[in-house]
């Protein structure tokens, strides 16, 4: 049998151990990014397709032809998320791609048409693409105007059927100055793939132009996420076990997190400049929404906003005074200005910690952005004007000062688990009726050798 396992053409070796366990180790080009996605991985994503196809047909969370929220639950409850949560949470996104006055969009996981519906208005074209055929389908029989929809992957940004979309909206050959990925993210596989979508989004997107990767779920929150999670699961037991539960849970979770740092050798080797900016989720509600997820907007080209006049840096530590709006606002006055290292309130427990949500009040009407720290995601910044919390590639690049793992990658997770079910299948098509062995996949450091 062991011979029939290292046939497979997912398979770069397969060794028996004494007790008859076969061990293998998986041939990479199965489980590459691109240009085309190896078998083992398209597995992996069309899972997420078959998942999203389905969720989208039931449409349990349809409120109407604009407010489809199909999927949209609490990971701690299992409910699903409150109407006006979501509702604040739309305006975050559609604000933060209109405040680059982009003219059009291209969204690479258009989903429902959450932000479909509430951008087209503003734009003078609009293409969507997503992976689930019954989204692609309802949108397109809406007849939103000046808009297409296609059904593709993430990494297929660059076929033919997308752009004859863009061709027919923009105009021949008229590139998108917006690509927008919002809250797709977490279905991918891992950072190859992740690195994929990112270069081809870059390839697409006009000189001027943004990527915008909303709705990130951060991999140095992922200890803080899971306990939280934990705690609001079995509220009842004791503490004794809860690290234990949590490594678990993690262990298992099945979707992408990763912090700022795991694109940046992706953004380094653009033949364009591009720089980044790191921004805060501001929604009203305490939900993992505003806790442990992030935006991270890519400015493209020359073209990108710039801050000629140096600009001054203040710690919040130095900020006297009880009335947070007041305060603030005396300070960005004297501007370009960047208020720094300010705690968290959702976070982290502290005398001058303050929730997101009241940084954006505190500054609203102003040219100003509530940012994430590049760093510490417990930290956050407020920029102004906006343009001054854009940051060089080379800060991203410093690792050694980031809170926390770069990423949560799934696909190991998911190999580990589907490399052992096919390779029992192909075991019983090759020899029928033995009894398949037990097959492990190999830890990532064990190094195997046809």
């Amino acid at each position: 049998m062991l011979a029939h396992v290292a046939e497979h053409p997912w398979v770069a070796d397969a060794r028996a151990t004494p007790d008859g366990v076969i061990v293998v180790w998986p041939d990479p080009a199965a489980t590459t990014a691109g240009p085309r996605p190896g078998p083992l991985l398209r597995e992996h994503l069309d899972h997420w397709a078959e998942v999203y196809d389905w969720v989208y047909q039931d449409a349990l969370g349809r409120h109407s032809d604009d407010l489809d929220l199909s999927g949209w639950r609490a990971s701690d409850t299992g409910l699903p998320l409150p109407v006006e949560h979501m509702r604040d949470w739309l305006a975050r996104t559609v604000g933060l791609a209109l405040a680059h006055q982009p003219k059009r969009v291209l969204e690479i996981g258009c989903g429902t048409g959450l932000l479909a519906h509430r951008l087209h208005p503003h734009l003078r074209g609009y293409v969507g693409t997503d992976v689930a055929r019954a989204a692609v389908q309802r949108l397109g029989d809406a007849g939103l105007p000046r808009t297409a929809f296609v059904q593709a992957a993430a990494h297929e940004t660059t076929a033919d059927t997308v752009r004859a979309a863009m061709d027919a909206i923009f105009g021949p050959g008229v590139a998108p100055d917006c690509v927008l990925l919002n809250s797709v993210t977490q279905c991918f596989p891992g950072l190859d793939y992740l690195g994929e979508v990112l270069r081809q989004a870059l390839a697409t997107v006009s000189d001027g132009g943004t990527v915008i990767v909303g709705d990130i779920r951060h991999s140095g929150l992922l200890t803080e996420h899971f306990t939280w999670l934990e705690r609001a699961r079995d509220p009842g037991s004791g503490e004794s076990d809860l690290d234990a539960r949590v490594r678990a849970a993690i262990a298992a979770d099945e979707e992408l997190s990763f912090a700022p740092q795991a694109v940046a050798a992706v953004l380094a080797a653009q033949d364009r400049p591009v720089r980044v900016s790191l921004h805060a989720r501001t929604m009203a509600e305490d939900s993992e929404l505003t806790r442990y997820r992030y935006d991270l907007v890519v400015h493209v080209g020359p073209g990108m906003s710039d801050v000629a006049a140096p600009v001054r840096t203040i710690s919040w530590s130095e900020q006297p005074g009880p009335d947070l709006a007041a305060t603030l606002r005396t300070t960005l006055a004297d501007r370009p200005v960047v208020v720094s290292n300010i705690p968290n309130a959702l976070l982290r427990d502290t005398p001058t910690a303050v929730t997101p949500y009241a940084l954006r009040q505190a500054v609203h009407g102003l040219d100003a952005a509530v940012l994430l720290d590049a760093y510490d995601p417990c930290l956050l910044a407020v920029a102004a004007p906006a343009a001054c919390g854009v940051l060089s590639v080379e800060v991203l690049s410093d690792a050694d000062r980031a809170a926390g793992p770069d990423a949560h990658e799934p696909l190991a997770g998911f190999v580990r688990r589907r490399l052992p079910e096919v390779l029992r299948d192909h075991l019983r098509r090759r020899a029928p009726g033995s009894r398949p062995p037990r097959i492990v996949v190999a830890d990532a450091g064990d190094r195997g050798t046809r």
